[in-house]
């Protein structure tokens, strides 16, 4: 059905003529592209010596691009004929991946979406694409912070392609905390502090079993709160120490099948 779906959008695209609204592949070549202007230059110049240089370690090219109007197409049509038209990733590899992020106005909502190359769908599946957007990026675009929002989802990216945990590993990080399981381990935290507390009253001259419960809570509670937010945040995430290796060459013409995930806020 996928295959179908993206045939039927380039089939769209060559009858309605909106080709004709992509912009050109940049020369010279840029992997980041701020069309829309949303980030300052020292934010693009980081974030393009980062990626250019994850590009010269890995051969996978993460492409960056923000654009101000979609040309009467949703997201995931915009994503996937760009990412064609510039041929994201290497040819032999299809290993490109494009973040395209259409900011918020006040005439229209935001729009983000991945795009997976062909030899990527299955280290980024559209459920950890999908679960990027919503966790890594929206949250962060609704304060306005598209740099914060772009940095923290290339870091997952490079993460995951690089092989520094899988996807279902990322999945489980970034698992929702609450339901079921954590029902449970409110009980349990419970069920201690009262064994404990129990304890103590046999046990008075020991004062240690008197403070115990309370600093078992905090110490418990704390642990059980933390956001996974902090561990993908920026670019200091397991990808710090990349040079710029020089300039970026440019894309290498890999190919996209439809493999990716959105969101809008």
């Amino acid at each position: 059905m996928k295959r179908i779906a993206i045939l039927i959008i380039f089939l769209s695209a060559l009858f309605t003529g909106f080709s004709q609204d992509f912009p050109e592949r940049p020369n010279p070549p840029k992997i980041v592209n701020d069309f829309a202007d949303v980030l300052d230059q020292s934010t693009r110049e980081r974030m393009e010596q980062q990626l250019v240089g994850f590009n010269n370690q890995t051969s996978t090219q993460i492409a960056v691009v923000t654009i101000s109007d979609l040309g009467g197409y949703d997201a995931a049509g915009f994503a996937f004929q760009l990412a064609e038209k510039w041929g994201i990733g290497q040819k032999d590899k299809d290993n490109g991946i494009l973040i395209l992020i259409k900011p918020k106005t006040s005439q229209s909502k935001g729009r983000a979406f991945i795009a997976t190359g062909y030899g990527l769908e299955g280290i980024v599946p559209d459920a950890v694409a999908n679960r990027i957007v919503d966790e890594e990026m929206i949250p962060r675009f609704k304060k306005n912070d598209y740099a914060g929002g772009i940095m923290a989802a290339t870091s997952v990216l490079m993460d995951l392609t690089r092989g520094e945990y899988t996807a279902d590993g990322y999945m489980k990080k970034t698992r929702r905390s609450g339901g079921v399981l954590g029902g449970f381990g409110f009980i349990f935290i419970i069920f201690v502090i009262f064994l404990v507390a129990f304890r103590g009253q046999k046990s008075r001259h020991d004062s240690v079993g008197h403070s115990l419960p309370f600093f078992l809570l905090l110490t418990m509670m704390g642990s059980g709160n933390r956001s996974h937010s902090g561990s993908w945040g920026d670019f200091s995430s397991g990808s710090g120490s990349f040079g710029g290796g020089g300039g970026f060459g440019g894309f290498g013409g890999g190919s996209f099948g439809g493999g990716g995930a959105g969101g809008s806020w």
